[in-house]
């Protein structure tokens, strides 16, 4: 069995100089050094795909298909992306034009933050750590990646690979877990990158603030699913399954709970049993198509949430933790304080929870922390909108789960409690690069306009001018009404 070799204590600010020193060397300032590097990117993978596959496989337990899809595929669109367009993205863009200004030639670019830590997860290590490898590269930045500590095999894999295919200097890898990542946390970064759960993010941000340190974040949270009783239950019991089971439920855009009308719950259940026949034909035990969750804690700590809840086990419920085992879990009837509700599963097991209606399934969306992702199954467009409209998330999906990180154009990131910033795609390069503005002002521009600045002072109507005219005076009432009363709009033109 492969095990990690942390990186020792007093190497991490070694490591941490030797990147800044890289960076300001100046050679990520050349375009063509980025692009080199993240096509180096695609065939670090796409050489070693199957080993990539075979490693996740022993620490994971997870089906290739699985590894494909959400671990690799969303990292070669970016790789193809950023390098059809970071020449592009990282050109000097003019100033929309505007007539008091033009002549001083104002521009910004999008400059590198320096030198980034990225501290990535267990559960989509491939995705998590390269994508924004990917985006961290074409802005131009150096990079310290700290990949999680559970993942022995793959951590082997990448410590062998980063360094035959990316710049040894510039992209550098810290292994550990608490100690070693409190040691980078102490040092300065231009920016920090963590995916994860709430409880080390905050710890994170506090590190970073210390620092004035920028952060993008995502941590995950209970993405609920709303079902109205119109819906095609079929695909809906197909679709959250799949994304509920799917990595053994360790998705941050996984569906955590099912708010479902009461009268509907059988009809529900009864479909996700036959789905679930048919994804395990076998049992999910002997499947090759399920896969295991990280660890025998991991699998301790959800196993007692099952031991405590009120709810009634509908399908699944076996486990064994010796073998990091939990059987894909639907459990009806839970109340919003069962103890599969108090905090992020992260794991095989989805709770179906009747309401009244679709108004006590907003309020229950709304009394927990902002998810990453909002869930509706429905055909009715303004049942939709009552959901979307009324909640806050990251995403809305439609009669889908989990797939907007492969989707093409759409940036992956969450809002309050499920993170901030995004990490994939070009809304990624803005995220690891800074606008830098710049005027270049001819001597002329003060005989024209600008030379009633200096002192001593007098009025002037060409500095006047600079202040563009306001809007139209809205009209209105104390209640913020449009007001009908004709006195109410002869004040307001005397004002």
């Amino acid at each position: 069995m492969a095990t990690t070799m942390y990186t020792p204590i007093d190497e991490i600010p070694k490591i941490h100089q030797h990147a800044r020193e890289a960076f300001l060397s100046g050679k990520t300032r050349s375009i063509a050094f980025r692009k080199a590097q993240i096509a180096q990117v695609g065939y670090l993978l796409k050489d070693n795909e199957q080993r990539i596959k075979e490693a996740l496989r022993r620490d994971l337990n997870r089906p290739e298909l699985e590894t494909d899809f959400f671990d690799m595929t969303a990292v070669y669109m970016d790789v193809r992306l950023a390098y059809d367009n970071v020449e592009q993205w990282a050109k000097p863009q003019k100033a929309d034009f505007n007539v008091n200004f033009f002549a001083m030639s104002p521009k910004l670019q999008a400059e590198p933050r320096g030198v980034v830590l990225l501290v990535a997860p267990f559960n989509l290590p491939t995705l998590v750590i390269f994508s924004p490898l990917v985006s961290m590269i074409a802005g131009g930045n150096a990079v310290v990646i700290k990949p999680s500590e559970q993942l022995p095999t793959f951590n082997e894999l990448i410590t062998e690979l980063i360094p035959q295919y990316l710049d040894n200097d510039l992209y550098r890898i810290v292994h550990g877990a608490r100690e070693e990542t409190t040691k980078l946390l102490e040092l300065r970064w231009d920016h920090i990158f963590y995916v994860g759960n709430g409880r080390v993010g905050r710890i994170i941000a506090g590190a970073a603030a210390k620092h004035l340190t920028p952060t993008t974040m995502e941590l995950g949270g209970k993405n609920p699913v709303v079902i109205d009783p119109k819906c095609d239950v079929n695909l809906a019991a197909r679709r959250i399954l799949w994304g509920r089971f799917s990595n053994a439920g360790q998705i941050c855009m996984s569906p955590e709970y099912v708010l479902v009308p009461r009268g509907f719950q059988e009809t529900l259940v009864n479909a996700m049993k036959e789905v679930y026949a048919s994804f395990y034909p076998e049992g999910p035990a002997k499947s090759a198509s399920f896969a295991r969750v990280v660890s025998q804690a991991h699998a301790e700590r959800i196993k007692n949430m099952l031991d405590e809840t009120k709810g009634t086990i509908v399908l699944g419920g076996d486990t064994d933790v010796s073998q990091k085992y939990i059987a894909p879990t639907v459990v009806k009837d839970v109340n919003v304080n069962d103890a599969l509700m108090i905090e992020e599963i992260f794991g095989p097991v989805l709770c179906i929870v009747p309401v009244n209606d679709v108004h006590e399934a907003i309020a229950i969306i709304n009394s927990q922390e902002c998810p990453l992702a909002v869930y509706v199954f429905s055909p009715d467009k303004s049942f939709q909108n009552k959901v979307f409209e009324n909640t806050r998330s990251g995403a809305t999906l439609v009669n889908e789960v989990v797939i907007t990180t492969a989707v093409h154009g759409l940036p992956m990131g969450g809002i309050g409690g499920s993170g901030y910033g995004y990490y994939t795609g070009k809304h990624a390069f803005e995220e690891f690069t800074h606008y830098r503005v710049s005027v270049d002002n001819p001597a002329w521009v003060d005989k024209v306009v600008l030379g009633a600045r200096y002192p001593p002072y007098k009025p002037s109507k060409m500095l006047a001018m600079l202040a563009p005219g306001l809007p139209p005076r809205p009209v209105q009432g104390k209640n913020g009404a449009t007001s009908k009363s004709t006195w109410g709009f002869w004040k307001d033109a005397r004002d």
